[in-house]
């Protein structure tokens, strides 16, 4: 990959806007009049950036971001029309546009590059989940949490288990059945972020970590998110198994190669920059 800027479909995208700058895939929602909230293009537009990533060589990092203040404030059905449609036709399009969104954030979760979400301003229900599904989520002092969906008669339905996952049932269940709001530092607190800036920082703070994240091997680093995501869904023996096969792999590999090495000679292996 050349490590230069490139803007990313530019003539495609209509609700984000993707750059390609030095291996990292930099994601911006682009939809401050409705504080970021996510429609079907939306939706479906981050879905073929991650797709892009996967297929690129060398990327090593991918970074989501809001726009204008807000990260993102949950989804937005206003542009369905769906008072024209019969009652079979409306709950179609609404089951189809939810569906697709627990589709969006599950392979967010499990995309194989890092994924750095930078949070500020409303994080709320669907932007909630997507925070919690990053790898490492930087949070803005000003930046506010909630589950609100129940207010509103309805149900957290696709993030559910993702927020569950990063905080726990219990807490989930606090949130979701209480609407209640949560700022950076409870959310940090909690384990849903993992720092708090202020935002004259957070660029700052994106910087830091990208920096971390270039610090360590690009393949390693798949392979281990592929170990960790599969830990509650196998065996524990058959885990060890696999991870021991992997580790296998991982020594023989050229990284593993080259990083045995680089240590062995006090130098920082070529991944580093």
């Amino acid at each position: 990959m050349e490590h230069s800027t490139t803007q990313l479909h530019s003539t495609v995208f209509k609700e984000i806007s993707a750059q390609l700058a030095d291996g990292v895939l930099h994601i911006q929602f682009n939809r401050p009049h409705k504080k970021n909230a996510m429609n079907l293009a939306f939706v479906e537009e981050v879905m073929q950036c991650f797709t892009y990533g996967e297929e690129l060589s060398g990327l090593r990092a991918v970074v989501v971001v809001g726009s204008e203040g807000n990260f993102c404030a949950g989804g937005d059905i206003s542009d369905m029309h769906l008072s024209s449609l019969s009652e079979s036709e409306r709950e179609e399009t609404i089951w189809h546009f939810n569906r697709s969104f627990g589709r969006m954030i599950t392979q967010v979760k499990h995309s194989p590059i890092p994924v750095i979400a930078a949070v500020e301003g409303a994080v709320l229900g669907g932007g909630f989940g997507l925070a919690c599904v990053a790898d490492i989520t930087i949070a803005s002092d000003n930046a506010f949490f909630a589950l609100p969906e129940t207010g509103l008669g309805v149900i957290p339905a696709q993030i559910a288990p993702f927020v569950a996952g990063r905080i726990g049932i219990d807490h989930t269940k606090r949130l979701a059945l209480t609407g209640e709001k949560l700022n950076a530092e409870q959310a940090l607190h909690l384990g849903l972020v993992h720092r708090v800036c202020s935002p004259q920082t957070l660029k700052g703070q994106i910087n830091s970590v990208i920096k971390q994240v270039k610090q360590c091997a690009p393949e390693a680093n798949s392979s281990t998110k592929r170990l960790l995501l599969g830990l509650n869904n196998t065996p524990l023996e058959q885990i060890l198994d696999n991870a021991a096969a992997a580790f296998v792999r991982a020594l023989s590999s050229e990284e593993g190669v080259e990083g045995t090495k680089a240590f062995m000679q006090k130098r920082k292996p070529f991944w580093c920059e």
